[in-house]
């Protein structure tokens, strides 16, 4: 009988990690034990730091950078309420990525999570240098890409500068370290269910104390649930919050909420004469059978509001023609006697406007949509591309339209641009809209920007040689930045008249570049005297928005070539956006001017056209005033919920009023907020709906859509 060899298990070597040597079978449990915990290796454990805690360091941090970068340094609250929303968002992500069964792709996610957070950051840090206003969801599908297309050069100078490069450097580095390094942070085990009850624990508590702070501040309370703007909530709450609620009010819309106001104590009627109300006969009860949810609640708030009283400058350019200009980039301080003697003309010899504001909220087109609508572009930059499908039967052109104007729209740049195309031949301009590429080339060189001159020397003999009355629309582009002579056409072609002017160069630019304004509107009025028609024609220009393009990368109190035009520091929205308006008739020239002190906007325009030009109009449709209505208040406020009155002005991000003269009591500054509310939660539904369809069923076969 055989004898079996016992088998023995062979025993391991191993090498040693720090001798770089082999051990044989007596050194085997050291052998392991210098596998399993090397002196040297770093891992989770070394650093026992929860990863939704790296994860929300890095969000705050791209917070913290944009608002240090774009230069808003309004800090409490808000700082707490960024950090508390970064917690919420980097404990989510965690999370969410951790529930891959293989940890690694988890920790790849995360990487490319932190990464594309840091070039969404990047790219709004950059529109908002180049723009001076952060794009939401909507500008961003509505043109921004036309935008940055077009100024290429510019977005190209802007992104590869010192200032530039060194952002893309402190947004990327984190992200970096964190593909790196995230592993000494990351557990390779998928965390245990007590792992995750615990996480969500701490989710939940921090959302407790994130609504918590947001109700123990009111402004923060008001801005975040009842006054929505974009702008203001990536101040308060940051970039990822205002993203989120801005897909939110996309996705979830709902029928317009206004505010309950006393609406007597804003009108002074009993001590005015009684004129016929601008009031049209619009039965609401009718429309209510056809009326959906949002068109019921504008009803209600329309029907809610006084109507404005004829006065005695109702029908003053009754049968006249008009000539509107949206001058780009326009601002009322180059207005000087000697170096811009028409415009000076204009602005002195006509209605004179001391105390206007243009609101900056969407960029060019935001401003043409005030102007033309006279609404705030709530929607952004798609707020004039929305007019192309609606019945837009209340501009100028549409109203003038109806009475037999002839009435045409000009553009001295590329006529698709921002879809001008489709929203100007939808403005009830009788012979529609021209610009760069379906017509206008035939009058104006291709430069950049084109010149003014060239487009008013091109066109006005379209509507000079006609019998009937003409109603005419201009978007100028003369005045757009950069403010350089390499850059801008305008500016070099005007050098020599502003050389020796006491300016830094950009400043000179400035005023180089709308000297080609000058010119422009000096070769019209020059036309229009020489046929005779000056008295019988009205001329309103307005910028489209304050002249961002001379500081790159900078914003208020930040703002060194814009205080030098101004000749003051630039601190706050209503200073910045302090303007000229223009109204002008040469029979204006023959009585003594007017002044308008009061505050008045851009918002103020068409219903004050209207009522000149004795339109049949209804001035509870329009958020802004005929400015010759004695009875109601002068009120000028932007989408930020800021707004001004003859007796003060408010600030809605530090909840500040500062008196025009005596002091009023808490309750004025309640009432008249709640009445900017209204107004652009008005402004919001229009734009939601066409409106005016609604209420004008008799009128959509005479003008507009």
């Amino acid at each position: 009988m055989s004898k079996k060899k016992k088998k023995f298990k062979k025993q391991p070597k191993y090498r040693s990690l720090k001798e770089n040597t082999l051990i044989g079978s007596g050194s085997a449990v050291a052998g392991r034990a210098a596998i399993v915990q090397p002196q040297n290796t770093l891992s989770a454990k070394t650093f026992p730091v929860h990863p939704a805690l790296i994860l929300s360091g890095f969000l705050f941090y791209d917070e913290l950078l944009l608002k240090i970068s774009a230069g808003n340094l309004q800090w409490w609250p808000h700082l707490l309420h960024i950090l508390l929303f970064s917690l919420l968002y980097g404990i989510l992500l965690w999370i969410l990525t951790s529930l891959f069964k293989n940890q690694k792709t988890g920790r790849h996610v995360r990487i490319g999570a932190v990464t594309l957070t840091a070039v969404l950051f990047l790219a709004n840090y950059f529109i908002y240098r180049q723009f001076k206003v952060f794009y939401d969801i909507r500008t961003v599908s509505a043109g921004a890409s036309d935008a940055l297309g077009e100024f290429r050069d510019l977005a190209f100078r802007l992104v590869f500068s010192k200032e530039g490069l060194l952002q893309i450097l402190l947004y990327l580095l984190p992200c970096l370290l964190y593909a790196m390094y995230g592993r000494l942070f990351d557990t390779e085990k998928r965390p245990s269910r007590k792992g995750y009850l615990q996480t969500a624990g701490v989710w939940v508590a921090v959302l407790a104390l994130t609504f918590g702070a947001l109700f123990a501040y009111p402004a923060s309370r008001t801005s975040y649930f009842d006054q929505y703007n974009f702008q203001n909530n990536i101040s308060s709450f940051g970039l990822l919050t205002a993203l989120r609620l801005d897909a939110e009010k996309i996705v979830f819309r709902r029928s317009s909420s206004f505010k309950q106001v006393n609406m007597s104590a804003d009108s002074d009627r009993q001590n005015v004469i009684m004129h016929k109300a601008n009031q049209m006969n619009i039965d609401f009860d009718a429309l209510a059978a056809n009326a959906s949810s949002l068109e019921s609640s504008l009803d209600a708030y329309v029907r809610s509001q006084p109507a404005s009283l004829q006065n005695d400058y109702t029908g003053l350019f009754k049968d006249k023609n008009l000539i509107m200009i949206t001058a780009e980039a326009f601002s009322g301080t180059i207005i000087d006697k000697d170096l811009t003697p028409t415009l000076y003309r204009l602005a002195t010899k006509g209605f004179r406007f001391t105390n206007f504001i243009q609101p900056s909220s969407a960029g060019t087109t935001g401003g043409e949509y005030e102007i033309l609508f006279g609404m705030l572009p709530t929607n952004g930059g798609s707020s004039l591309k929305n007019t192309q499908d609606y019945h837009n039967l209340m501009t100028m052109g549409a109203q003038l339209g109806r009475l037999g104007y002839e009435g045409w729209a000009f553009h001295n740049n590329t006529y698709t641009f921002y879809d001008r195309d489709l929203t100007h031949n939808n403005l009830g301009y009788s012979h529609g809209y021209m610009g760069y590429g379906n017509g206008m080339e035939a009058y104006v060189e291709d430069q950049w920007p084109q010149s003014d001159l060239e487009m008013f020397q091109g066109t006005m003999p379209l509507y000079l040689e006609q019998d009937k009355p003409f109603n005419v629309y201009y978007m100028t582009v003369s005045g757009h930045n950069g403010y350089d002579a390499d850059s801008n056409a305008m500016s070099r072609k005007n050098w020599d008249r502003v050389q020796d002017l006491p300016y830094s160069d950009p400043v000179k630019g400035y005023y180089a570049a709308n000297l080609e304004l000058e010119d422009a509107m000096t070769y019209m009025v020059q036309q229009l005297e020489e046929k005779g028609i000056a008295d019988d024609t009205v001329i309103v220009l307005c910028g489209d928005h304050f002249p961002y393009g001379l500081d790159y990368g900078a914003d208020l109190g930040q703002m060194p070539y814009l205080s030098e035009l101004y000749g003051h520091d630039v601190t706050d929205f209503l200073d910045r956006d302090q303007n000229r308006l223009i109204i002008w008739s040469g029979s204006l020239e023959k009585e003594t001017p007017t002044t308008i002190a009061d505050p008045v906007s851009s918002l103020d325009i068409l219903p004050t056209l209207s009522n000149l030009f004795g339109t049949e109009f209804d001035s509870r449709l329009f958020p802004g005033r005929d400015v010759f209505a004695e009875e109601t208040t002068p009120l000028a406020f932007d989408i930020y919920y800021n707004w001004m009155t003859d007796k003060g002005s408010y600030n809605a991000m530090s909840d500040e009023f500062t008196p025009a003269g005596d002091s009023v009591d808490q309750a004025y500054i309640d009432r008249i907020s709640s009445i900017v509310a209204n107004k652009i939660t008005y402004c919001e539904g229009f734009n939601d709906t066409d409106y005016f369809a609604h209420v004008f069923p008799s009128l959509l076969n005479n003008a507009g859509k």
